[in-house]
Protein backbone atom coordinates (compact mmCIF):
# COMPACT_ATOMS: atom_id res chain seq x y z
CA UNK A 1 0.00 0.00 0.00
CA UNK A 2 1.19 3.59 -1.09
CA UNK A 3 0.97 5.57 2.25
CA UNK A 4 2.97 8.28 3.95
CA UNK A 5 4.60 6.64 7.34
CA UNK A 6 5.24 8.98 10.03
CA UNK A 7 6.90 7.41 13.37
CA UNK A 8 7.18 10.01 16.53
CA UNK A 9 9.88 9.05 19.07
CA UNK A 10 8.73 11.20 22.01
CA UNK A 11 11.12 11.94 24.47
CA UNK A 12 10.27 13.49 28.02
CA UNK A 13 12.44 16.31 29.40
CA UNK A 14 15.03 16.87 27.00
CA UNK A 15 16.55 20.00 25.51
CA UNK A 16 19.20 21.47 23.87
CA UNK A 17 21.37 23.37 26.61
CA UNK A 18 24.91 24.42 27.61
CA UNK A 19 28.28 23.82 25.72
CA UNK A 20 29.25 22.13 28.91
CA UNK A 21 30.38 18.67 29.93
CA UNK A 22 30.07 18.95 33.51
CA UNK A 23 26.24 20.18 33.17
CA UNK A 24 25.47 18.85 29.89
CA UNK A 25 24.86 14.62 29.50
CA UNK A 26 25.04 15.54 25.58
CA UNK A 27 28.69 17.12 25.59
CA UNK A 28 29.70 14.55 28.65
CA UNK A 29 28.77 11.56 26.62
CA UNK A 30 28.96 11.14 22.83
CA UNK A 31 25.67 9.61 22.00
CA UNK A 32 26.46 7.68 18.99
CA UNK A 33 22.64 8.52 17.16
CA UNK A 34 24.18 11.91 17.36
CA UNK A 35 27.81 11.81 16.48
CA UNK A 36 27.71 9.17 13.88
CA UNK A 37 24.73 11.35 11.92
CA UNK A 38 25.91 14.84 12.51
CA UNK A 39 28.86 16.63 12.17
CA UNK A 40 28.30 18.12 15.64
CA UNK A 41 26.15 18.19 18.95
CA UNK A 42 23.86 20.77 19.25
CA UNK A 43 23.83 23.20 21.58
CA UNK A 44 22.84 27.04 22.76
CA UNK A 45 25.60 28.66 20.89
CA UNK A 46 25.04 26.17 17.74
CA UNK A 47 21.47 24.46 18.46
CA UNK A 48 21.08 23.62 14.52
CA UNK A 49 22.51 21.03 13.35
CA UNK A 50 22.05 18.95 9.82
CA UNK A 51 23.04 16.16 7.30
CA UNK A 52 21.63 14.86 4.38
CA UNK A 53 17.83 14.80 5.48
CA UNK A 54 18.68 15.32 9.02
CA UNK A 55 17.91 17.98 11.46
CA UNK A 56 18.32 18.79 14.82
CA UNK A 57 17.00 21.55 15.88
CA UNK A 58 15.30 23.73 18.87
CA UNK A 59 11.66 24.29 19.87
CA UNK A 60 10.56 26.95 22.11
CA UNK A 61 8.93 25.44 25.32
CA UNK A 62 8.67 28.35 27.44
CA UNK A 63 6.20 29.84 24.72
CA UNK A 64 5.71 33.36 26.09
CA UNK A 65 4.37 32.01 29.43
CA UNK A 66 6.36 32.46 32.88
CA UNK A 67 7.61 30.13 34.71
CA UNK A 68 9.37 26.20 34.28
CA UNK A 69 7.71 24.08 31.36
CA UNK A 70 5.61 21.60 32.54
CA UNK A 71 4.91 18.24 30.75
CA UNK A 72 0.77 18.61 30.77
CA UNK A 73 1.21 21.72 29.13
CA UNK A 74 3.66 20.94 26.71
CA UNK A 75 2.79 17.70 25.56
CA UNK A 76 -1.07 19.17 24.98
CA UNK A 77 0.72 21.90 22.47
CA UNK A 78 2.64 19.00 20.84
CA UNK A 79 0.07 17.10 20.28
CA UNK A 80 -2.88 20.14 19.59
CA UNK A 81 -1.23 22.78 18.02
CA UNK A 82 -2.06 25.12 20.42
CA UNK A 83 -0.49 27.20 23.18
CA UNK A 84 -1.87 25.36 25.84
CA UNK A 85 0.39 27.14 28.98
CA UNK A 86 -1.09 30.21 27.10
CA UNK A 87 -4.93 29.43 26.98
CA UNK A 88 -4.11 27.82 30.64
CA UNK A 89 -2.11 31.20 31.85
CA UNK A 90 0.59 29.04 33.46
CA UNK A 91 2.45 26.06 32.94
CA UNK A 92 1.12 22.80 34.41
CA UNK A 93 1.75 19.42 35.36
CA UNK A 94 2.79 16.36 34.99
CA UNK A 95 -0.88 15.29 33.81
CA UNK A 96 -2.93 17.56 31.50
CA UNK A 97 -5.18 20.34 33.19
CA UNK A 98 -9.19 19.34 33.55
CA UNK A 99 -10.13 22.11 31.81
CA UNK A 100 -8.01 21.43 28.53
CA UNK A 101 -9.27 18.00 28.00
CA UNK A 102 -11.39 18.67 25.12
CA UNK A 103 -7.96 19.77 23.32
CA UNK A 104 -7.33 16.33 23.51
CA UNK A 105 -10.07 14.85 22.64
CA UNK A 106 -10.55 17.04 19.24
CA UNK A 107 -7.32 18.16 18.34
CA UNK A 108 -4.57 15.88 19.08
CA UNK A 109 -2.99 14.06 16.70
CA UNK A 110 -4.64 10.66 17.17
CA UNK A 111 -7.66 13.01 16.47
CA UNK A 112 -6.50 14.36 13.34
CA UNK A 113 -5.75 10.67 11.78
CA UNK A 114 -8.83 9.52 12.65
CA UNK A 115 -10.50 12.16 11.01
CA UNK A 116 -8.43 11.57 8.07
CA UNK A 117 -9.34 7.78 8.12
CA UNK A 118 -5.57 6.95 8.54
CA UNK A 119 -4.01 4.41 10.81
CA UNK A 120 -2.55 5.80 13.78
CA UNK A 121 -1.11 3.55 16.51
CA UNK A 122 0.44 4.38 19.96
CA UNK A 123 3.24 1.57 20.03
CA UNK A 124 3.65 1.28 24.22
CA UNK A 125 2.85 -1.46 26.03
CA UNK A 126 1.45 -1.25 29.44
CA UNK A 127 1.44 -3.92 32.61
CA UNK A 128 -1.73 -5.05 34.53
CA UNK A 129 -0.58 -2.06 37.07
CA UNK A 130 -1.33 0.27 34.77
CA UNK A 131 -4.89 -1.05 33.65
CA UNK A 132 -5.77 -1.54 37.31
CA UNK A 133 -4.78 2.33 38.27
CA UNK A 134 -7.03 3.52 35.14
CA UNK A 135 -9.56 1.92 37.52
CA UNK A 136 -9.23 3.91 40.37
CA UNK A 137 -7.48 7.39 38.72
CA UNK A 138 -8.26 9.56 35.46
CA UNK A 139 -4.74 11.11 35.99
CA UNK A 140 -3.47 9.05 32.76
CA UNK A 141 -0.45 11.25 30.09
CA UNK A 142 -1.42 13.02 27.43
CA UNK A 143 -0.38 10.80 25.09
CA UNK A 144 -2.05 7.47 25.92
CA UNK A 145 -5.04 9.74 27.41
CA UNK A 146 -5.76 11.33 23.45
CA UNK A 147 -4.93 7.61 21.90
CA UNK A 148 -8.05 6.71 24.02
CA UNK A 149 -10.05 9.06 23.16
CA UNK A 150 -9.42 8.23 19.31
CA UNK A 151 -11.04 5.08 20.49
CA UNK A 152 -7.10 3.70 20.31
CA UNK A 153 -6.77 0.86 22.49
CA UNK A 154 -4.29 0.71 24.91
CA UNK A 155 -1.60 -2.29 24.49
CA UNK A 156 -1.02 -5.05 27.31
CA UNK A 157 1.81 -8.15 27.83
CA UNK A 158 0.10 -9.74 25.22
CA UNK A 159 0.93 -7.32 22.52
CA UNK A 160 4.37 -7.24 24.06
CA UNK A 161 5.48 -10.83 24.04
CA UNK A 162 4.06 -10.71 20.00
CA UNK A 163 6.46 -7.71 19.26
CA UNK A 164 3.63 -5.49 18.10
CA UNK A 165 4.30 -2.96 20.86
CA UNK A 166 7.47 -2.03 23.04
CA UNK A 167 7.62 -1.48 27.12
CA UNK A 168 8.19 2.01 28.29
CA UNK A 169 11.89 1.63 29.00
CA UNK A 170 12.39 -0.23 25.14
CA UNK A 171 14.04 -3.52 26.16
CA UNK A 172 11.50 -5.10 29.07
CA UNK A 173 13.88 -4.93 31.57
CA UNK A 174 12.14 -3.35 34.20
CA UNK A 175 8.89 -5.45 33.35
CA UNK A 176 11.02 -8.61 34.00
CA UNK A 177 13.22 -7.35 36.92
CA UNK A 178 10.53 -5.20 38.60
CA UNK A 179 6.89 -6.29 37.33
CA UNK A 180 7.86 -9.89 37.63
CA UNK A 181 6.93 -10.75 33.79
CA UNK A 182 7.68 -13.75 32.18
CA UNK A 183 9.26 -11.83 28.67
CA UNK A 184 12.42 -11.91 27.10
CA UNK A 185 14.82 -9.03 27.78
CA UNK A 186 15.26 -7.46 23.63
CA UNK A 187 18.35 -5.51 22.43
CA UNK A 188 17.78 -2.08 21.48
CA UNK A 189 18.81 -3.15 17.59
CA UNK A 190 15.57 -5.83 18.11
CA UNK A 191 13.47 -2.80 19.59
CA UNK A 192 14.15 -0.60 16.92
CA UNK A 193 13.70 -2.90 13.80
CA UNK A 194 10.11 -3.89 15.49
CA UNK A 195 9.24 -0.20 16.03
CA UNK A 196 10.27 0.67 12.42
CA UNK A 197 8.29 -2.36 11.12
CA UNK A 198 5.53 -1.34 13.18
CA UNK A 199 5.92 2.18 11.66
CA UNK A 200 5.90 0.64 8.12
CA UNK A 201 2.36 -0.97 9.13
CA UNK A 202 0.84 2.83 9.71
CA UNK A 203 0.25 6.26 8.60
CA UNK A 204 1.34 7.27 12.25
CA UNK A 205 2.67 5.97 14.90
CA UNK A 206 3.87 7.17 18.54
CA UNK A 207 6.06 5.64 21.02
CA UNK A 208 7.07 7.62 24.33
CA UNK A 209 10.25 7.51 26.27
CA UNK A 210 9.82 9.29 29.65
CA UNK A 211 12.73 7.80 31.59
CA UNK A 212 14.91 10.80 30.44
CA UNK A 213 12.96 13.48 32.38
CA UNK A 214 12.99 10.77 35.46
CA UNK A 215 16.87 10.66 35.51
CA UNK A 216 17.09 14.76 35.07
CA UNK A 217 14.71 14.49 38.24
CA UNK A 218 17.62 12.63 39.91
CA UNK A 219 15.78 9.51 40.26
CA UNK A 220 17.00 6.06 39.38
CA UNK A 221 20.76 6.85 39.71
CA UNK A 222 21.61 3.29 39.97
CA UNK A 223 19.78 3.04 36.06
CA UNK A 224 21.49 6.09 34.09
CA UNK A 225 24.05 4.65 32.53
CA UNK A 226 22.05 1.39 31.70
CA UNK A 227 18.65 3.43 30.89
CA UNK A 228 20.59 6.29 28.54
CA UNK A 229 23.35 4.12 26.80
CA UNK A 230 20.19 1.05 25.87
CA UNK A 231 17.99 4.79 24.49
CA UNK A 232 21.20 5.99 22.51
CA UNK A 233 21.55 2.54 20.75
CA UNK A 234 17.95 2.26 20.18
CA UNK A 235 17.90 5.62 18.57
CA UNK A 236 20.95 5.00 16.73
CA UNK A 237 19.85 1.99 14.95
CA UNK A 238 16.02 4.23 14.25
CA UNK A 239 18.07 6.42 12.11
CA UNK A 240 20.53 3.65 10.48
CA UNK A 241 17.65 1.59 9.34
CA UNK A 242 14.89 4.76 8.34
CA UNK A 243 13.50 4.40 4.50
CA UNK A 244 14.54 7.75 4.40
CA UNK A 245 12.31 8.06 1.10
CA UNK A 246 9.04 6.93 2.27
CA UNK A 247 8.96 7.41 6.35
CA UNK A 248 9.27 10.64 8.61
CA UNK A 249 10.91 10.22 12.12
CA UNK A 250 10.26 12.86 14.24
CA UNK A 251 12.26 12.73 17.83
CA UNK A 252 10.94 15.47 20.07
CA UNK A 253 10.68 16.45 24.12
CA UNK A 254 8.33 18.69 25.57
CA UNK A 255 10.86 20.74 27.79
CA UNK A 256 14.24 20.46 29.07
CA UNK A 257 15.49 18.82 32.17
CA UNK A 258 18.41 16.44 31.13
CA UNK A 259 20.55 18.43 29.76
CA UNK A 260 21.30 20.09 33.00
CA UNK A 261 22.03 17.65 35.17
CA UNK A 262 23.39 20.66 37.67
CA UNK A 263 19.87 21.17 38.91
CA UNK A 264 17.21 18.92 38.40
CA UNK A 265 13.95 20.32 37.77
CA UNK A 266 13.06 21.28 34.48
CA UNK A 267 14.42 23.62 32.42
CA UNK A 268 13.74 26.80 29.64
CA UNK A 269 16.20 25.56 27.32
CA UNK A 270 14.01 24.79 24.17
CA UNK A 271 12.82 21.21 23.35
CA UNK A 272 15.36 19.11 21.33
CA UNK A 273 13.67 17.99 17.76
CA UNK A 274 15.27 16.06 15.19
CA UNK A 275 13.59 15.60 11.91
CA UNK A 276 14.96 13.00 9.05
CA UNK A 277 13.30 11.59 6.55
CA UNK A 278 10.79 12.46 3.41
CA UNK A 279 9.11 15.42 4.78
CA UNK A 280 11.88 16.36 7.84
CA UNK A 281 12.48 19.09 5.78
CA UNK A 282 9.16 20.86 5.95
CA UNK A 283 9.14 20.24 9.69
CA UNK A 284 12.46 21.51 9.86
CA UNK A 285 11.82 24.98 7.81
CA UNK A 286 8.22 25.47 9.71
CA UNK A 287 8.69 24.15 13.26
CA UNK A 288 9.27 27.03 15.76
CA UNK A 289 7.58 26.00 19.09
CA UNK A 290 5.78 23.03 20.23
CA UNK A 291 2.69 24.08 18.68
CA UNK A 292 4.00 24.04 15.39
CA UNK A 293 4.60 20.14 14.55
CA UNK A 294 0.66 19.33 14.61
CA UNK A 295 0.16 22.60 12.66
CA UNK A 296 2.55 20.70 9.65
CA UNK A 297 0.83 17.68 10.00
CA UNK A 298 -2.04 19.70 8.62
CA UNK A 299 -0.03 21.26 6.19
CA UNK A 300 0.76 17.83 4.80
CA UNK A 301 -2.48 16.55 4.69
CA UNK A 302 -5.66 18.79 5.16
Amino acid sequence: MNRNNFLTIFLDGVGIGEKNPDKNIFFKKNFRFICENFNETPSLDNPIVSSFNKYIFPLDAVMGVEGLPQSGTGQTSLLCGINAQKELGYHFGPYPHSSQLDFLKQKSLFALFKDLKKNFYFANSYPKIYFDHLKKSNRVGAFALSYRYADGKLNRAEELRKGAALSAEIDNSRWIEKLGYNLKKISPSLAAKRLLRIAEKNDFVLYEYFFTDHLGHGRHKEYFEQWLNTLDFFLYEILKNLNYSKTTLLICSDHGNIEDLSIKTHTKNPAFFLAAGKYAKIFFEKCKDLSDIKKVFELIYV
